[in-house]
């Protein structure tokens, strides 16, 4: 009975210690967390970005759509308030720092989206899905590197919670001759 009760008692004082170190190791990580996304539209600041105004959909559509804890993105292009910022054809007139450049501008019009469907860019747990298209060339085999330029904004701003599985398509034509194109999924 000594022995077990003995046993007993260390398994306690173990399972206690696992639990603290656990509870100290989460609250470490929220903090972190809150950190992280307190500072989203601070970050967007301090690098020089502004949000675009969100405009309204040209079609039968809407920009977003929530289902359950999910926010789908509609299509979103390189263009400020309608007009293209970065139009042409990547490998040909544009190059893949143009289009990289033409995918963070989408990103920023997919970032303005959010704020006007969840009020705040904290509110975003994680990124989910990234799918770009890029105007490209022919013979343009690199065209995908173009999507880039709005993985790296989402990762600079969310950091682990701004990478999301992608895919990067290329197109013969955009709205408005944008060079790029992209629809996200957000939790």
């Amino acid at each position: 009975n000594t022995v077990s009760y003995s046993f007993i008692s260390i398994l306690i004082r173990i399972t206690i210690k696992m639990r603290t170190k656990r509870a100290v190791s989460s609250d470490k990580q929220k903090k972190h967390m809150m950190e992280v996304k307190m500072k989203i539209e601070e970050k967007l600041k301090n690098a020089g970005y502004v949000l675009p105004e969100t405009r309204r959909p040209e079609g039968v559509y809407t920009l977003a759509r929530r289902v359950g804890n999910m926010l789908y993105i509609a299509g979103q292009t390189s263009d400020i308030n309608g007009v293209p910022e970065i139009a042409g054809v990547v490998g040909k007139d544009l190059t893949i720092e143009d289009g990289k450049r033409a995918a963070a501008i989408s990103a920023l019009n997919v970032l303005s989206v959010i704020k006007a469907e969840l009020g705040d860019l904290d509110h975003v747990k994680q990124f989910v899905q990234i799918i770009g298209f890029v105007r490209c060339a022919d013979d343009c085999a690199d065209y995908t590197q173009a999507i880039d330029g709005a993985c790296e904004l989402f990762y600079a701003l969310y950091d682990e919670a701004g990478l999301a599985a992608r895919m990067a398509i290329g197109a013969k034509e955009l709205p408005g001759g944008c060079a790029t194109e992209i629809m996200v999924t957000v939790e």
